[in-house]
């Protein structure tokens, strides 16, 4: 046997849909962001779960909500799941970082594995950080069976770089991650094997094809 973790990042919302930065901003789901979460639970409830671990903002519980319902599973919030933190440029479109920010956001584009954004944000190596604490954690306390993760864009990318030995600085550059989108990774004893990424055929057709981020 080996353990799947499944990587759900959140549904729809506002920042989502335009591309902004929103970081621990802890904006809720759309409407169309609701949807996708009851999509995606309509979808795997069916499974057996050996535990669900979330992110504890508003959209990633919204989105972990329904198949912790229909279930029976008891979230477990993780901080180590948070988004990343983009200090002053939380709540800003990437023109507006760039406009009043310019040089860090360069270097931030250049090597975001070591520069942070503007006042006070995290970089990828302190997300990568905290965020293998709750992988150590699954990985000792679930050895078998499927566990879902439901987190966020920037977080999970970097996790999976991290869990595939991909530079941590490259994860803008390598891995899209599109809401609502699943990835599943296989630990065994040959370590971790990419088994799916960025799937959405739970969502249906017309959710899929929405513009966004």
């Amino acid at each position: 046997m080996s353990l799947k973790i499944y990587f759900l990042r959140h549904g729809e919302t506002s920042s989502s849909q335009t591309g902004g930065f929103c970081g621990e901003l802890d904006q809720e789901l759309t409407a169309i962001g609701q949807q996708m979460a009851k999509a995606f639970a309509d979808t795997y409830k069916s499974m057996e779960w050996k535990a669900v671990f979330v992110s504890p903002m508003k959209r990633t519980i919204a989105t972990a909500k329904p198949i912790c319902d229909a279930i029976g599973q008891e979230m477990q919030l993780r901080e180590g799941l948070k988004e990343m933190n983009f200090g002053q440029w939380e709540g800003k479109t990437k023109e507006q970082v760039r406009q009043e920010y310019l040089e860090d956001y360069i270097n931030w584009l250049t090597e975001p594995a070591w520069n942070p954004p503007t006042g006070g944000g995290e970089t990828a190596t302190e997300v990568a950080s905290r965020a293998s604490l709750v992988m150590a954690e699954i990985q000792q306390n679930y050895p078998d069976g499927n566990v879902l993760v439901v987190a966020h864009k920037s977080t999970i990318r970097i996790v999976l770089c991290s869990l595939l030995g991909l530079d941590l600085g490259r994860y803008r550059d390598r891995i899209d991650m599109p809401v609502s989108s699943v990835s599943i990774v296989e630990l065994d004893v040959n370590g971790p094997l990419l088994k799916v990424l960025c799937d959405r055929y739970h969502l249906p057709e017309d959710l899929r094809n929405l513009p966004g981020t």
